[in-house]
């Protein structure tokens, strides 16, 4: 009897093994973000150029121009995950369609034209004029209005940032980002009296500051996608040229920023 039951207890416990088997957790690795990443990005940039004038030494107006435009580029980069801490360095490139233009005008009011005195004549009309008498006229001067015309550019732009982050849950990274940002900003002024006009064309490298933050989500093995915000500061570029007279000498001062919604793509080289 003894052995019989054995034997029962024995067949029960194989039986059960593979149930519990099966009903054991399966452990699920942590997504890590560390190695290497390539990919590219699409947004749109809410850009503004603010420009003061200054004809002739003298402040003369400010004009204010947007330079909204699509944008798009790619972007490389390395992470290095401590616990929860996500710490990096990336790069991108981005072409744009940003451009944006403003309007100024100057009017100088014409001066009148003054009739000469005659002189003052000795004995009669026809006789020689006493010394010192009389005055010569002088012609006088239209008016003239002068338009400024100034179209601003930035046909591409890149950024050299650090990152840092943190993980809230699994396969998900909050981050904030800052760096220098460098990019082609194009200018030309056109300025119109009349039949007369000019134009003042120039192009120019600038560098300048990043700083923003984002959302990424790893949704597939080593793909992620992100959610990201850029301000981006070029500074003030400083343009002179000879104008038409009476504006003349003319200078601007432009100060360009950019804010900067765009949505990515990236691989990540390596493990899970």
């Amino acid at each position: 009897m003894s052995k019989l039951l054995l034997a029962s207890a024995a067949l029960v416990t194989l039986a059960a093994n593979p149930v519990l088997a099966a009903k054991a957790p399966v452990m699920v690795p942590i997504y890590n973000w560390t190695g290497l990443y390539i990919g590219g990005n699409i947004g749109w940039s809410f850009g503004n150029a603010n420009t003061d004038w200054t004809i002739a030494g003298v402040p003369f107006g400010s004009t204010s121009q947007t330079m909204d435009g699509i944008l798009g580029g790619l972007q490389a980069g390395y992470n290095w995950q401590l616990g929860n801490l996500v710490l990096g360095l990336e790069s991108d490139i981005q072409a744009t369609a940003q451009k944006g233009s403003s309007s100024l005008i100057d009017s100088i009011a014409a001066i009148p034209a003054i009739p000469g005195i005659p002189c003052v004549n000795i004995d009669g009309p026809n006789t020689p004029c006493i010394p010192g008498t009389g005055t010569p006229g002088t012609p006088g001067v239209p008016g003239v209005t002068g338009v400024a015309n100034n179209e601003i550019k930035l046909p591409w732009f890149g950024t050299v940032r650090s990152r840092l982050g943190f993980t809230p849950s699994d396969r998900w990274l909050v981050y904030a980002t800052g760096g220098f940002a460098y990019g082609e900003i194009d200018s030309n002024t056109t300025l119109s009296t009349g039949a007369a006009s000019l134009s003042m064309s120039s192009s120019s490298i600038r560098l300048g500051l990043a700083v923003g933050g984002g959302i990424e989500w790893a949704f597939w093995e080593q793909w992620t996608t992100k959610v990201e915000y850029l301000y981006v500061d070029f500074g003030t570029i400083n343009i002179s040229f000879a104008g038409i007279a009476p504006f003349t000498p003319i200078t601007t001062s432009t100060h360009v920023t950019d804010n900067i919604i765009r949505f990515g793509v990236n691989h990540r080289f390596g493990g899970r």
